[in-house]
């Protein structure tokens, strides 16, 4: 009896574990994704106001 209790807690004990980790591992993921999306929308407006300047530069340059 005291046998099957102890596997039974082991069994729990990495039951538990594991659904901590996947709690862990997901909210690391989702952490990621979003800083990854504001780098990236970060990024995209650097290059927009790139790209307006040039096209100034150019429409200044073909007016005269």
């Amino acid at each position: 009896m005291s046998s099957f209790s102890l596997v039974s807690i082991v069994y729990l004990v990495i039951v538990i574990g594991l659904i901590a980790l996947f709690i862990v591992s997901f909210s690391l993921f989702m952490r990621r994704l979003l800083i990854n999306s504001s780098l990236k929308t970060k990024h995209s407006s650097e290059i927009d106001k790139k790209l307006d300047k040039i096209i100034e530069l150019l429409e200044k340059d073909k007016k005269n």
